[in-house]
């Protein structure tokens, strides 16, 4: 069975801000988004290899890194909710649209 990482990597993005605002803990919020990150990069790595892999985390962490400077220009919640869109979607379609490949 195929796990969609797209829901993953949004709920990193968006529930690791969620977290560290709430709680006003930032590691917390940082567990949270390397524990998706983590588990979406090893479902990547598994259907789609290294190279998809590497590209949608990179994304993926490059998402969170623009949030920042982006939150002083459009709001913390604009910036987040608009790279996880980015990110969810290039998950969707580069690795959860295509088949896996062929171990």
């Amino acid at each position: 069975m195929r796990i969609p990482t797209a829901p993953i990597v949004a709920a990193g993005l968006i529930g690791g801000y969620l977290v560290a605002r709430e709680t006003k803990v930032r590691p917390l919020g940082g567990a949270v988004l390397a524990v998706n990150g983590a588990a979406a990069t090893a479902l990547w790595q598994r259907d789609h290899g290294p190279a998809v892999a590497g590209g949608l985390l990179a994304l993926y962490l490059g998402g969170f890194g623009a949030s920042h400077p982006l939150a002083k220009k459009i709001g913390a919640w604009p910036a987040v909710l608009s790279v996880a869109a980015l990110s969810a979607g290039a998950s969707a379609l580069v690795a959860d649209r295509r088949p896996p490949r062929v171990h």
